[in-house]
């Protein structure tokens, strides 16, 4: 199982990879793998100002459909439009090309983050 260690992780199998007042949002390996192949991807919040916890869009796969949460408050700047045409890069590239938004980081919440060890004991227990 890939867990990189420059990000941070969520509960709800997101990561954000911060870089100072901006950060790059996605699902983990974990989460593409248990959901299966992602087949569309929606998110209409660009633009709008989000809190930590709130639906930031939906991710479809051939299993299910399940919201996506955001990690940290902020507005979402940032659609990956590759995802358009593309949603199984999620699958092949979660950590790269697969990334779902990127956001504006309106207070740094990320105290509350797992670290890259914190979530793997999440997810092997």
């Amino acid at each position: 199982m890939n867990i990189p260690e420059d990000i941070k992780y969520t509960k709800n199998h997101e990561w954000i990879k911060i870089d100072g007042e901006k950060a790059v949002v996605g699902i983990t390996e974990y989460a593409q793998g248990e959901l299966g192949d992602v087949v569309f991807v929606e998110v209409e919040t660009e633009g709008e100002e989000l809190e930590k916890g709130e639906a930031f869009g939906t991710i479809e796969a051939v299993k299910t459909v399940s919201d996506l949460f955001m990690p940290a408050s902020g507005t979402v700047l940032e659609f990956n439009a590759k995802l358009e045409d593309e949603p199984e890069l999620i699958n092949s590239d979660p950590y790269g090309d697969g990334w779902l938004i990127k956001i504006k980081i309106k207070n740094n919440d990320s105290d509350n983050l797992l670290d890259p060890d914190q979530y793997k004991s999440m997810i092997e227990s």
